[in-house]
């Protein structure tokens, strides 16, 4: 069958604190990743890819609106009973492929919010995924270490007694009295936190946050990727004859790092390395599926990850002590959280057989941001001034039939502060706060003065040309103040 590039199947694969060094395809050598490079070997693999900030809620808003983060002051790292922060009516991503005749679904991690505030679990949950453009949706609320620790599938959690009902609340104060938590019974714990992640104990692990009942609903971690693989697959199947758009948002390598039992031990790299094989073998079950269907040459399978790598993230699973010559940013300074390119330059793969050449390696300058306007153009729609206003159509890069990507793109470490990127230059402003990150030893890129490196010469932003080359220092920074006072990147 002829493949259609007018409307193929779409699918985003969105790994979880992935980074640039994590995968064989980008030089690890400690975690077989075959799948992710026979992904990469059938397609085209970034050397610029970035998500646009260097934690998961504000990357995933940026993917879905086509904007960048700090546009919205609620676009930050989540409690897991936060309202929604993607307004319903937003012409989000999926929203406008589901005007393009997509059947649209998302299985996996959500963490933009759900409700308006004061949540009831009990109850149908709204507005959520299903508001904002997905006709299907089967999601953790937030991360897998942040309470509720059940699944929601459009609009209700998935098997909750209604006679042991189901309360959340994230007060630092408000543990309930009948509550098991990681300060008060830590013999209770068979993974104990190094920071934080001292809340309610679900599964013998602590989390962040409070919750009490829906026993029947709690969720198995150990089981948490097949259980996501099953409903990603499952949606694929049943779209059999109608394109379709699949977000399928993975939980790993995010803490706590939990694998099923035939991947613990897959690594010398302890339980970090392991769910990143079995995120791994996921991949490959998905692919597995479009083959069978007949459907692999009729699909574009975008693959990136939500920010930088991190080792210690609140939990004692010894990823540092274990990471040995493993360096999960790869050449790259800082990771997540960072104002460094380890915080956001993530791994970036496009593969559509038939229609991207195989084999090939790109240094444009991409965005996660641009999957809006791209797969807009793809599936033949404009864009009207005022939606996704920082997406740009790169769909001629993603297919990569054009090698040059943006010229300018400006991304996020935390809490709003930016970063400018304009051709090989990375300019990071001053900023306060500590130079490191202490309790997951990340160097921040926060500094008192401005901070400017050529990427092209300096991969690794060792050399610090801001003293020398003041011209451009001062022109990134007026450009960047020209963006964030509200011009947008596409005018329309």
């Amino acid at each position: 069958m002829a493949t259609d590039v007018t409307r193929p199947n779409l699918i985003i694969m969105y790994a979880d604190d992935l980074g640039f060094g994590d995968i064989g395809c980008y030089g690890a050598a400690g975690i077989p990743t075959p799948n992710l490079d026979r992904l990469a070997a059938e397609g085209l693999r970034f050397e610029q890819g970035y998500a646009t900030a260097a934690t998961c809620t504000p990357s995933r808003y940026s993917l879905l609106t086509g904007a960048y983060p700090w546009r919205n002051p609620r676009a930050a790292i989540l409690a897991g009973d936060a309202p929604l922060i993607i307004a319903p009516g937003t012409p989000t991503l999926p929203e406008r492929l589901r005007r393009a005749g997509y059947r649209t679904g998302i299985a996996g991690k959500w963490h933009l919010g759900l409700g308006t505030g004061a949540l009831d679990w009990n109850r149908e949950i709204r507005p959520g995924p299903n508001e904002v453009g997905f006709d299907h949706a089967h999601i953790m609320a937030a991360t897998n270490d942040r309470v509720p620790c059940v699944y929601v599938e459009d609009r209700r959690v998935v098997g909750l007694d209604p006679a042991d009902p189901l309360e959340v609340n994230y007060d630092p104060a408000g543990a309930y009295p009948d509550e098991t938590t990681g300060r008060g019974c830590p013999e209770r714990l068979r993974v104990r936190p190094s920071h934080g992640h001292d809340d309610t104990i679900v599964n013998g692990v602590s989390r962040i946050g409070h919750m009490r009942g829906g026993r029947a609903a709690l969720w198995d971690d150990e089981r948490m990727a097949e259980h996501f693989l099953a409903k990603a697959t499952a949606f694929i199947e049943g779209s059999a004859g109608r394109p379709f758009f699949l977000y399928y948002a993975f939980h790993q390598p995010h803490v706590p790092r939990l694998p099923g039992p035939r991947f613990a031990g897959a690594t010398r790299l302890g339980a970090r390395g392991d769910v990143i094989v079995e995120m791994d073998w996921c991949v490959g079950q998905v692919l597995e599926t479009l083959e069978r269907l007949g459907l692999r040459r009729q699909t574009l399978v975008l693959f990136s990850s939500d920010n930088g790598p991190v080792l210690d993230d609140g939990y004692q699973d010894r990823a540092a002590e274990l990471a040995g010559a493993h360096r999960p940013a790869g050449r790259l300074r800082g990771g997540k959280y960072s104002l460094f390119d380890g915080g956001t330059r993530v791994p970036f793969l496009a593969s559509w057989p038939g229609v991207i050449e195989a084999g090939r390696t790109s240094h444009a300058l991409v965005s996660h941001v641009d999957f809006h306007a791209s797969l807009a153009a793809l599936t033949g729609q404009a864009l009207c001034p005022g939606e996704a206003p920082d997406s740009l159509d790169m769909l001629a890069v993603l297919l990569g039939r054009e090698g040059r990507g943006r010229e300018e793109l400006v991304v996020e470490g935390t809490q709003g502060k930016t970063v400018m990127r304009r051709g090989d230059w990375a300019y990071i402003p001053p900023h306060p706060g500590p130079a490191v990150n202490r309790p997951t030893n990340t160097e921040l890129g926060n500094a008192p003065t401005p901070q400017l490196y050529d990427l092209s010469l300096d991969i690794g932003q060792i050399r610090d040309l801001a003293a020398e080359r003041p011209d451009i220092a001062a022109a990134l920074s007026a450009r960047l103040a020209e963006i964030r006072a509200g011009r947008q990147t596409r005018t329309g």
